[in-house]
């Protein structure tokens, strides 16, 4: 866990055979396209800079599937936080969970090997506390992992600018999701609190002694989620982030609406 740090594993994956029981079903439900390499990619790093032997994580935020390999969650305990009951009725896997706030709940220090925080911060208020969390949790050489929106994407500014009622539409309507909306089912209120944009998080780690080992912006999966289900609503949309890309400073693409990133703790 003590190997320099390397940016951007944007070309790691390769081919992989995606029905093998290394992988979790959060990113087998992911549509092909940028979003799932990047998290393979993550997995790679995951199963090289991690400990051999039985890991301690940390899942700040529990659904019902987890974003991490099969093999890692195999030898590892697994501890979730979340504050909403029904997401910690609906955690199939975790070894312990607890009903509590990420942002003001704390562990031991350096308790976990890894913590992750997968779509989780642009829904917290306080941010900064909640990473402080985190690293304090860590141990000497532990790894956050982030995937969340950005802020400054076509997504992330609809998403940031529009009503709750109108993501719970996108998710039944556009998505599929009729679920969506019901107790202890996405989407959540979101807050985008500053430091949710990549270079601020950065940033922040970097001042508060972690190193960026792996950051990747990516194209948001519901762009190819809507060109399977609603190709002609995909269309527009489409042709709606060219017309920006094209008026914007040149190698902005609007439609990277998320980003993964692990941390690792000095």
């Amino acid at each position: 866990m003590n190997k320099s740090a390397t940016i951007d594993f944007a070309t790691a994956t390769g081919a992989q055979d995606l029905t093998s029981p290394a992988h979790t079903q959060a990113l087998l439900d992911l549509v092909a396209g940028e979003a799932r390499d990047s998290l393979l990619g993550v997995h790679e790093v995951l199963r090289r800079e991690l400990p051999q032997g039985r890991l301690a994580i940390y899942e700040a935020g529990g659904g019902s599937s987890s974003f991490l390999p099969m093999d890692v969650l195999g030898r590892s305990h697994v501890t979730v936080v979340d504050i909403d009951e029904d997401q910690v009725r609906n955690n199939t896997y975790a070894d312990e969970a607890i009903l509590g706030d990420v942002q003001t709940y704390r562990f031991a220090p350096e308790t976990f090997d890894v913590v992750i925080c997968y779509n989780v911060i642009e829904h917290l208020p306080d941010v900064e506390a909640a990473l402080l969390n985190f690293r304090d949790a860590l141990k000497r050489g532990g790894m956050i992992l982030i995937g969340a929106p950005n802020p400054r994407s076509l997504s992330g500014v609809v998403t940031k600018y529009s009503p709750h009622w109108f993501h719970v539409w996108f998710y039944r309507n556009i998505r599929g999701i009729k679920t969506a909306g019901l107790p202890g089912e996405a989407p959540f209120p979101t807050f985008f609190h500053p430091l949710v944009t990549l270079s601020k998080l950065e940033a922040f780690a970097a001042a508060h002694g972690m190193e960026t080992i792996y950051r990747r912006e990516v194209e948001s999966p519901r762009y190819p989620e809507m060109r399977q289900r609603k190709p002609l609503f995909a269309a527009l949309v489409d042709a709606g982030a060219a017309v920006m890309n094209a008026v914007l400073p040149r190698g902005t693409d609007v439609r990277r609406g998320d980003y993964h990133v692990i941390l690792r703790k000095r």
